[in-house]
């Protein structure tokens, strides 16, 4: 998670809709438990992995930051409170809980002691700090996620469609007017 993270995940929906004072919907009864990792730890590991790395060997990356999606809610909230208060209420009013989706995995967690042991290297940003930093971003960088006539959909359905082979691929004008190219030798 972090900057630039697409729109229609987790993170960025509860950002986006409680700045827009829009319901932040959660799986379930937000039992669902992943480790977040930010995303400055995720490209230092991946820099270490390359550079001390032995070939063939696999590193397990990982925040070592195990929240259930209704606590990182919440998370997001109180710091939404404490930087953006609302004119009144709190973000967490926003929170409802809609059907969980069929075979919605419970856990995510990895065991990230090989890297932690053979390379040193341990994520350096917390939680809190994390999501502070992703929330600041989102909020100075509304450019990059509103269309010009308003933010129309939550879920950003508009942005994705499947090539020929039915895999999922970024596109639409939205995508182009923020620089991302098309093109197998220009992608990003």
């Amino acid at each position: 998670y972090g900057p630039y993270h697409f729109p229609e995940k987790l993170i960025p929906v509860c950002i986006l809709n409680t700045l827009l004072s829009k319901s932040v919907p959660i799986y379930g009864d937000g039992s669902n438990v992943r480790d977040w990792l930010f995303v400055e730890d995720h490209a230092e590991a991946l820099i270490i992995v390359l550079e001390k790395g032995i070939i063939g060997s696999t590193y397990n990356i990982g925040g070592e930051n195990e929240y259930s999606n209704i606590e990182l809610v919440n998370l997001i909230c109180k710091i939404l409170d404490r930087i953006k208060p609302k004119s009144s209420g709190k973000y967490a009013d926003l929170i409802t809980f809609v059907e969980d989706r069929p075979g919605h995995d419970q856990r995510y967690a990895i065991d990230t002691s090989r890297i932690r042991n053979e390379l040193g290297w341990n994520p350096s940003v917390t939680i809190l700090e994390g999501l502070e930093k992703t929330i600041k971003w989102y909020i100075d960088n509304q450019t990059w996620w509103e269309k010009p006539r308003g933010y129309a959909q939550a879920n950003f359905t508009h942005l994705r469609k499947l090539n020929e082979n039915n895999e999922l691929v970024l596109g639409g004008s939205f995508m182009k007017d923020q620089g991302y190219r098309f093109g197998s030798n220009d992608q990003r």
